[in-house]
């Protein structure tokens, strides 16, 4: 994981002061009961709980990417030619004429298609010219399925995917939407993942949208980050959310075949709401506070609570699942999770958070606490442990009442095994 990660620029800090100071004001203890929550942590800093800006910094999102070379190494002419810079990126949307007997009888087909042949391809001034008008903003984690460990948190701006399809006109026998970013003129470093028709067209009242994103916490989004533009998918893990974007393709055939589909993975797989677990000391001593921090992010179901549990090590103690009978009944205890920020110290200039979808439109205040599909801090602060050795374990429990791992335990569908630190109090 990078280094750059855990930098805070100035704006990060002030975000991060303000959540974790509020945090350290309000709500019930942590620990065991038998103090109060100030009492707990009157001690403690604001970086001490709350060691994550709201907003990741473009630089320090954790990378994940494909290509060899990674689209984002490439410089001067060779930027150039693969069209990632702002004059030379071009937008393709085509239609898929395969038919095939028994299984798609009428081939796809747009009334407009543009391409790179005729010189009709979409450009970074055309999309953004569309934004002028239907532009939204969210905010949303990004989550690798095969990564246990978030990736970061943006507030992401564009234009959904709905809209730039219109600009075609009439379409016929469209059933899936493909698309792929740019992969080296090499077919089989070619990444694509798709979305239904349905999931492309219609978005409910409350819900997110599919969208082409252009900006990152209010500016242009970077290349390593999959600038000029990239998909994003708000619902689902970031596979989904294709980077470098080149190519829309529109299709009849209903059949998945997204490239983790391949790789034995779920590629309708939503975000799971789950907790991920903070590095931190391996050792304590006796009346030293423990400090347990963490992020969860609020997946498919909503995020009722995150809990932890302490579990002493005694001789001879083994590992355990987290389906083990010991840790589906141990006394699992609620954490703090960090309220609403400050929204002035932590939303780019000139955004102002009625603007942001997820958030009420008048009043400004999110729809939800924590936000769907987004990241939220927690913490607890334990006192007084005994000598001994220790493991210390998170969970989320979702709005639907299931506890992290469930209810889609398969890790092929999003890694969320409850994360474990050990630690050692001594005299």
């Amino acid at each position: 994981m990078s280094n750059n990660r855990n930098r805070l620029n100035r704006r990060s800090l002030l975000a991060t002061s303000a959540v974790a100071l509020t945090a350290t004001r309000t709500g019930r203890s942590a620990d065991d009961g038998n103090k109060t929550k100030q009492d707990a942590r009157k001690s403690l800093t604001a970086k001490q709980l709350c060691p994550h800006p709201f907003l990741t910094p473009a630089d320090d999102f954790y990378n994940v990417s494909r290509g060899n070379p990674k689209p984002y190494t490439l410089e001067g002419e060779a930027l150039e030619q693969a069209r990632l810079t702002k004059d030379t990126w071009r937008l393709e949307v085509t239609a898929d004429p395969f038919t095939e007997d028994g299984v798609v009888k009428e081939p796809a087909s747009a009334q407009q298609e543009f391409k790179l042949e005729d010189n009709s391809s979409i450009t970074l001034d055309h999309l953004m010219e569309l934004g002028k008008k239907h532009s939204v903003k969210f905010i949303k984690a990004m989550q690798c399925l095969n990564v246990p460990a978030p990736l970061g948190q943006g507030l992401w701006e564009g234009v959904p995917l709905s809209v730039v399809l219109r600009e075609c006109g009439k379409l016929s026998n469209v059933r899936r939407i493909y698309f792929w970013g740019f992969h080296n003129n090499d077919p089989k470093q070619i990444f694509q993942s798709s979305v239904s028709y349905t999931q492309a067209m219609e978005t409910p009242p409350g819900d997110l949208p599919v969208f082409l994103a252009y900006r990152l916490n209010g500016a242009p989004l970077p290349l390593e980050r999959g600038g000029p533009v990239r998909m994003v998918i708000p619902w689902a893990h970031g596979f989904k959310s294709i980077k470098w974007l080149h190519h829309i393709f529109l299709t009849n055939d209903y059949r998945i075949n997204d490239t983790y589909a391949l790789n034995n993975n779920d590629p309708e797989s939503y975000l799971k709401t789950a907790a991920y677990l903070d590095d931190g000391p391996k050792e304590y001593k006796f009346g030293e506070p423990v400090i347990l921090t963490g992020q969860a992010i609020s997946g498919r179901s909503g995020l009722q609570r995150v809990e932890y549990w302490v579990r002493r090590l005694e001789e001879g103690a083994r590992r355990i699942e987290d389906d083990s009978e010991e840790l589906l009944a141990a006394p699992w205890k609620p954490c703090e999770i960090v309220p609403a920020p400050d929204w002035s110290t932590v939303l780019p200039s000139g955004v102002l958070p009625k603007d942001v979808l997820g958030f009420d439109s008048e009043t400004g205040e999110p729809s939800s606490w924590p936000l769907r599909y987004g990241m939220v801090s927690y913490n607890a602060v334990l006192r007084d442990l005994p000598p001994g050795r220790y493991e210390l374990r998170a969970r989320t429990v979702d709005k639907n009442g299931f506890a992290q791992p469930e209810p889609r335990s398969i890790q092929k569908s999003g890694r969320n095994a409850i994360q474990m630190r050990r630690i050692t109090v001594t005299d």
